[in-house]
């Protein structure tokens, strides 16, 4: 008979005291030996063990109920953790299909569409839209409003050219409402246009494919480099140049952060959308994950199904995929099981943002 090691009093006292109620098995525990295998053994010293034996001890029931609390804590964590970090970026916020989406990268200072205006969007000071669905620009006139009220500079806001005139009639119809000046620096940047925004990154749109007028857009880092006519040259001479007027410099631009919102998969065979497809960072949607919903079901809302992803795999040269937008149908356990399912190669590099939907550990 197999002996498992004895259990101080001490510790089964502390044991004895956990709440009963607790779940016993959770999705992602490994299996445990059967109760039918535990037996009470006397060792003939006044102590009782436990071993392996047809029949089960109460003992080690409290000791596997503390596992279980333990995993179910860890879990629990887990779906609660706010927040993912992404190849050296920290990506926050919540996007839930049809309810809201505000991506927030704090050292980019910068957030991705506003549905609702979370708090940590406000200290932000690039906001950008990538089209006109609620779920996707009603929180612009709070987000504005509230970086006023702690007395933050005006922030610069990026709108779909075709999306500033009705804009501008919103804001002139809070101010007239509210009596605030809701200050902000509306910018209309359209597809292939640069946005500098500040002197080591810089901002273009590019095409994306929704219901209605829609652009993603991409951040870049940016350095500038000597040209080569003039690496042999001494500093003395570099800068007499440089004071002359000589453009000295080439500029090196290199994707760093992509986001799509809202977008049927037809952006990624868009060949001017090569500079999303090798972001580091693709920030992208999946609002449906299985069967129940079909690819033309997602594409007739003009959106993308998780499995498009997969299909699409060569030509994505991200580093990584941050997946948004997911259906509200689903449990953050629906998501994660979903990605698993992909095919190695390309589960490994996808990342699911699932802030704001229901768990079996929440």
């Amino acid at each position: 008979m197999q002996i498992v090691s004895s259990i101080s009093f001490p510790s089964l006292l502390a044991l004895s005291n956990l709440s009963p109620d607790l779940p016993f098995s959770f999705p992602f525990c490994a299996p445990r030996t059967p109760a039918s295998d535990f037996v009470s053994y006397s060792s003939g010293r006044g102590h009782s063990c436990l071993a392996v034996g047809p029949k089960r001890s109460g003992f080690m029931s409290v000791i596997e109920r503390a596992m279980d609390e333990d995993e179910y804590r860890r879990a629990r964590a887990e779906v609660q953790k706010k927040g993912v970090d992404v190849e050296g970026y920290f990506f926050e916020g919540i996007s839930v299909g049809g309810h809201e989406t505000c991506v927030v990268v704090p050292s980019l200072n910068a957030a991705f569409d506003i549905g609702r205006c979370p708090a940590r969007a406000v200290s932000q000071d690039f906001l950008f839209i990538t089209h006109a669905h609620l779920d996707h620009i009603g929180g612009l006139p709070m987000y504005v409003a509230t970086r006023s009220l702690y007395s933050l500079k005006p922030p610069t806001v990026f709108i779909p050219p075709c999306l500033k005139e009705n804009v501008e009639k919103l804001f002139e119809i809070h101010r007239a409402m509210s009596h605030d000046e809701l200050k902000l620096n509306l910018v209309a940047l359209d597809v292939g246009e640069t946005y500098e925004m500040r002197n080591d990154i810089v901002v273009r749109p590019f095409r994306t494919s929704h219901v209605i007028p829609s652009q993603g857009y991409v951040i870049y880092s940016m350095r500038r480099k000597l040209k080569k006519q003039y690496t042999h040259l001494k500093g003395t001479q570099i800068k007499k140049l440089k004071l002359s007027g000589v453009e000295i410099t080439d500029t090196i631009l290199s994707p760093e952060v992509a986001f799509t919102g809202d977008t049927t998969s037809d952006f990624i065979s868009e060949p001017r959308n090569s500079d999303a497809l090798r972001a580091k960072v693709l920030i992208t949607e999946a609002t449906f994950l299985d069967d129940e919903f079909d690819i033309e079901h997602a594409r007739l809302h003009g959106h993308m199904h998780l499995r498009e992803i997969l299909e699409h795999a060569q030509w994505f040269r991200n580093k990584a995929i941050l997946l948004t937008h997911f259906s509200s149908r689903y449990k953050v356990e629906d998501i994660r099981q979903a990605i698993l399912k992909l095919q190695p190669k390309v589960s490994a590099k996808v990342v699911a943002l699932t802030e704001g939907f229901r768990s079996s550990y929440s």
